[in-house]
């Protein structure tokens, strides 16, 4: 995960498809998935994420970088229960009780939180937002398949501008729940991809298969919700800069950490990405592009009142985007003043 996803999920790519291939070529299309539109499985997939029970191992691929993690999911008495173990680069594990997360890391290597969790679909702006298909994205559902053992559809999500990717979901068909998607280019490159190599959808998983196991050490954080007075929480606001353009459908989401400056995360329901902006160090900071699978990492200095500002924006943008969004980026005068010499 970049710094624009806090304690999301997401999962890989196995192909099963040539036992099925005979029966797709003389199936009509409109016989999929029974008579249920693409806006219909769509509107399934957020309740099915938390209040779906399973266990299994889930492959996630980011660029060269593949990781592959075991998960045990429950949801018990209005609760969403939740340990991830790492398979593989490391020892680390994350368990979640409700809005709490606690990720343990290792005593040994630098594993860090954005390297172990990833973003995409099972992120929170995925599924606590109801995907607005119908204005960002064209939705069409592409057929049946088979992942893991279970019949899923499929559902394809086509960007409707160059300022997003596409999406590709394989969702369970008794419980729509996700479990393999693929994140792609206007021309079709896979840029990211989960899926499940093994899966387990079941009621019976013990309070056992919850308890954290690893030593190392624990990071506490609380995902967003309600305030403690139980109003909802305000949408975060940019404090000491604004931007000047950012892709039609964003909207702030989150506010992030982000050490001595602001931070605020936008997202349209399905992608997400956060800006940073914060007082230039001494050490000069490499500008420019970077992307790692769908994730894109664009940094600019930018100069104020005298003063050197580093912005940054991190997330599900394509890099041209990323650079239009960093490039609007305009520095307060309040900003300016309160930030002190080193």
């Amino acid at each position: 995960m970049s710094k624009a996803r806090y304690f999301g999920l997401s999962l890989n790519d196995l192909t099963v498809r040539s036992i099925l291939a005979f029966i797709f070529v003389i199936m009509p299309v409109h016989t999929f998935a029974g008579d249920k539109t693409a806006a219909g499985w769509l509107e399934q997939l957020g309740p099915a994420l938390n209040m779906t029970s399973y266990r299994g191992v889930f492959v996630y691929a980011r660029g060269a970088n593949v990781h592959s993690m075991q998960i045990a999911h429950r949801y018990h008495n209005g609760i969403v229960e939740e340990r991830l173990v790492l398979q593989d680069g490391g020892t680390g594990e994350i368990v979640r009780r409700d809005m709490k997360v606690v990720c343990v890391l290792p005593e040994q290597g630098k594993v860090q939180l954005d390297q172990i969790i990833p973003s995409g679909p099972f992120a929170e702006a995925f599924t606590n937002q109801l995907i607005p298909v119908n204005r960002w994205y064209t939705a069409e559902l592409k057929g049946e398949d088979r992942v893991a053992g279970y019949e899923v559809v499929t559902v394809a999500l086509t960007a409707n501008d160059q300022h997003r990717y596409s999406h590709s979901l394989w969702l369970e068909k008794s419980t729509g729940l996700l479990v393999k998607s693929h994140v792609r280019t206007s021309k079709g490159e896979v840029l990211e991809h989960f899926q499940f190599t093994s899966l387990e959808i079941t009621e019976d998983i013990s309070d056992s298969e919850f308890e954290i196991r690893s030593k190392g050490r624990e990071i506490s954080r609380t995902l967003g919700g309600p305030n403690p007075e139980g109003r909802a929480s305000k949408a975060p606001r940019m404090l000491g800069w604004h931007l000047g353009w950012r892709p039609e459908g964003f909207e702030p989401a989150a506010a992030p950490g982000s050490g001595k400056g602001q931070a605020v995360a936008f997202s349209d329901g399905l992608a997400a990405f956060s800006v940073f902006v914060e007082p230039a160090g001494r050490i000069s900071m490499p500008t420019g592009a970077s992307r790692i699978g769908a994730t894109t990492v664009y940094m600019r200095q930018l100069e104020s009142g005298n003063k050197m500002f580093l912005v940054t924006v991190v997330g599900e943008l394509p890099p041209a985007s990323a650079r239009q969004v960093a490039e609007s980026v305009r520095i307060d005068e309040t900003f300016v003043l309160g930030v002190k010499e080193p």
